[in-house]
């Protein structure tokens, strides 16, 4: 039998609360693009802002926490942003 040490384990464990913890952050930043494309699509302009503003905090966090890569995040509001400007009239 290996003998296991308790940092393993203890590593183990902190491991597992941050997979759990990333994947929620994810799912609520795939959740609110989602929705921002779907505003997009009905060409729903006020939805689409409100949209917007939230999916770039939730990407702004989730960047300053090390999920999501602070350069893959201002590429994505960036590319976000240009799609709902294009909607809005000028």
């Amino acid at each position: 039998m290996p003998v296991v040490h308790k940092n393993v384990l203890k590593a183990a464990r902190q491991a597992e609360k941050r997979r759990l913890r990333n994947r929620a952050v994810q799912s609520r930043v795939r959740n609110i693009i989602k929705k921002l494309h779907s505003a997009l699509e009905e060409k729903q302009t006020d939805a689409a802002t409100t949209c917007l503003r939230e999916a770039m905090r939730v990407l702004s966090r989730a960047a300053s926490k090390g999920v999501v890569h602070r350069s893959t995040a201002a590429r994505k509001i960036a590319r976000l942003t240009a799609q709902v400007r294009k909607l809005a009239p000028t």
